[in-house]
């Protein structure tokens, strides 16, 4: 697949901590960034799954907000 550019903004500051942080990894702004990028993406899918997994337990058990809620109280109190 070939690579695209793109233009993109940042502050001064958070530049100049990209740049930090590939000069200490031994890589070029464009590797730190496409890791980043990356990353950001596979943790967003990562709970998507999580809270989709969640609401079908949910359904399956029948369950809903206010029960959840008053369960983890009860964890809670337990521990306390």
């Amino acid at each position: 697949m070939p690579n695209v550019t793109v233009n993109v903004s940042f502050q001064d500051s958070l530049l100049a901590d990209i740049d930090e942080a590939a000069t200490r990894e031994a890589r070029s702004r464009s590797e730190l960034l496409r890791e980043a990028a990356r990353l950001y993406i596979r943790r967003q899918r990562q709970w998507s799954d999580l809270f989709a997994m969640g609401d079908r337990l949910a359904e399956r058990q029948g369950l809903d907000e206010a029960s959840v809620q008053k369960e983890i109280r009860a964890v809670r109190r337990r521990k306390a």
